[in-house]
């Protein structure tokens, strides 16, 4: 049975390495499906997990963890980059600004209470203990690229090896964190006395006070002698306005026309369109006429569906949802977006991108016309534009290198693996069109790279942590880290929460889900959907989710080299 125990004990061996991560990720990620009260802590259990491992023993060689650490560092918020990228700018707009005002508010407050807890707990002569609330403050608001950002940060400012084992400090507030996020919104409902059947009535009343642009009807004779010989395609891109033509009277025949119908002079064309755009359709295509016909389908017998939709159609980059009158002009609602993982609220504001994803409800036939317009290719997103990925993340890298000398510190200030690679994927994943690069990845493809990020990042940091475990949590100021995370977690939620409500008159469930977002933590925005069955939570999440995430990955870097150095 030698060959067998020699996999356990000789660390310098690939079998060892690749049986140490497996066993820790896959028993992490087991356990952190269990629930308990409804609540799991996921994938951050792998810490946990590589925690127990380090502790007894069961490890690798410092290069390899470190290594392993900073790759899957860079791969997570590479992807999180890109998945935030084409709302990171478009978040500003609007309410938009107060809410991204108000979760900076909330990251500045968490920032602030953890010193005040460590100046008030904590020996401030002792040099450890700061970067150890740093790794609190990050399990309290659930945020691990902040984690990883602040361990970079420390490894420059000790020396690689050197630095203190922060994850300890996490993983000792992330559990309460979790649960405080939750506990302190619904105290927030108290607090102001919300009733929340009083806020779904609010929410209804918005939504009928913001209808879609009013639909207009006509039946048109085509005598612009420029549209003869010309198909329903080409005269819609003459217009460059949104128009839909349900029938088309030619030659004594009625027939549904397609993109490539063919009209001819004195056809009649049935056209709905926006009432704002009816004018200048009927200047272009002809006079209105009564119809030569009795229309026999109704569109009542038509049955309603529900389809996705995929945006594949590059001239349906970046166009705005409440211009392309798909109320009016198509007959469908688009209730739903997903992009990159993410559920976005259908709001009138949203710019559509390649790759979006797009519930839409209406007759089959107009669905149909919909599918056509947006693309709905799923075949030519199913190649993974690796290249992309690889050239931002030198990019990135390159960029997170640059030193920027600022008079009293004594180290550079560097953006390093993580503050880099996650304002260029910000970046590309915006504006990566411009320059002929092809920024999408299918969701499965940007989940898969970001969790095997993730798992790498959090086992590495596990097992590094787990030889001083005892002495730093069991031994130590354990206890400490655990109450101090949750005044972290629930002070300034409770005083933004109580602000937003009371001062800027938020509806309650935007307010639960811009909670959230701030705190980057999916297992509230969950509760949060569950409470509410409109959009608003949703609304509030993805609103401050980018912003909040670059500011906790920003603020971990800020803090380290300017107070632990």
């Amino acid at each position: 049975m030698d060959w067998f125990i020699n996999l356990f004990t000789t660390q310098d061996s690939v079998a060892h390495i690749a049986l140490l991560y497996s066993l820790v990720i896959a028993v992490g990620v087991l356990l952190g499906k269990i629930k308990i009260g409804g609540i799991s802590l996921g994938v951050t259990f792998v810490l946990f997990a590589g925690i127990v491992a380090g502790h007894v023993g069961f490890t690798a060689p410092i290069p390899i963890l470190t290594f392993l650490q900073d790759f899957g560092l860079i791969l997570f918020v590479f992807c999180i980059g890109l998945q935030v990228g084409p709302g990171f700018f478009e978040s500003f707009k609007k309410g938009g600004v107060t809410l991204n005002l108000l979760a900076t508010a909330t990251v500045v407050l968490n920032v602030l209470v953890m010193f005040a807890c460590y100046y008030i707990f904590f020996d401030t002569s002792n040099r450890i203990n700061l970067p150890m609330m740093v790794g609190t403050l990050y399990g309290a608001v659930t945020n691990t690229p902040g984690l990883g950002a602040a361990n970079e940060a420390l490894n420059s400012v000790f020396g690689t090896g050197k630095a203190p084992q922060i994850a300890n400090g996490y993983a000792c507030a992330y559990p309460l964190g979790v649960l405080g996020i939750i506990g302190a919104t619904i105290s927030i409902r108290y607090i102001t006395r919300t009733n929340l059947k009083e806020e779904e009535e609010k929410l209804n009343e918005a939504e009928e006070e913001n209808p879609h642009a009013k639909p207009h009807a006509m039946t048109l004779k085509v005598t612009n002698a420029y549209i003869a010989g010309r198909t329903l395609q080409e005269i819609s891109d003459f217009l460059n306005r949104d128009m839909v033509c349900t029938h088309l009277f030619h030659n004594g025949e009625l027939t549904t026309p397609l993109k490539d119908t063919v009209f001819e002079m004195g056809d009649e064309a049935h056209i709905v369109c926006a009432e704002a755009d009816a004018e200048a359709i009927k200047a272009f295509i002809g006079p209105e006429v009564e119809a030569s016909w009795n229309e026999t389908d109704e569109k009542s017998k038509s049955p309603l569906v529900s389809k996705r939709i995929i945006v594949t159609n590059p001239k349906m980059n970046g166009k705005t949802l409440g211009k392309m009158h798909f109320s009016s002009v198509y007959g469908v609602n688009v209730t739903r977006i997903s992009r990159q993982g993410m559920d976005l609220f259908a709001s009138r504001d949203h710019h559509f991108h390649i790759g979006d994803r797009i519930l839409v409800v209406g007759p089959e036939d107009n669905v149909n016309r919909v599918a056509d317009l947006m693309g709905n290719s799923v075949k030519s997103l199913n190649a993974p534009n690796i290249a992309t990925i690889f050239i931002g993340i030198i990019i990135g890298i390159l960029f997170g290198s640059i030193p920027l000398a600022i008079p009293g510190m004594p180290v550079p200030l560097k953006l390093g693996i993580a503050g880099g690679p996650l304002i260029i994927a910000i970046l590309i994943g915006r504006f990566g069109y411009r320059f002929k690069l092809v920024t999408y990845t299918t969701t499965s493809a940007n989940m898969m790279l970001r969790e095997i990020g993730l798992v790498l990042f959090l086992a590495s940091v596990g097992i590094k942590a787990g030889a001083g475990f005892w002495e730093t949590v069991v031994a130590g100021d354990g206890l400490k880290y655990v109450y101090t995370g949750f005044i972290i977690t629930v002070v300034p939620i409770l005083i933004i929460g109580t602000i937003a409500r009371l001062k800027y008159k938020f509806n309650y469930f935007t307010i639960m889900g811009m909670i959230a977002g701030t705190y980057t933590d999916p297992p509230a925005l969950a509760y949060a959907n569950a409470s509410c069955s409109k959009e608003a939570p949703a609304v509030g999440y993805s609103t401050v989710y980018p912003l909040s995430m670059f500011l906790r990955i920003f603020a971990a870097q800020i803090i380290v080299l300017f107070f632990c150095s």
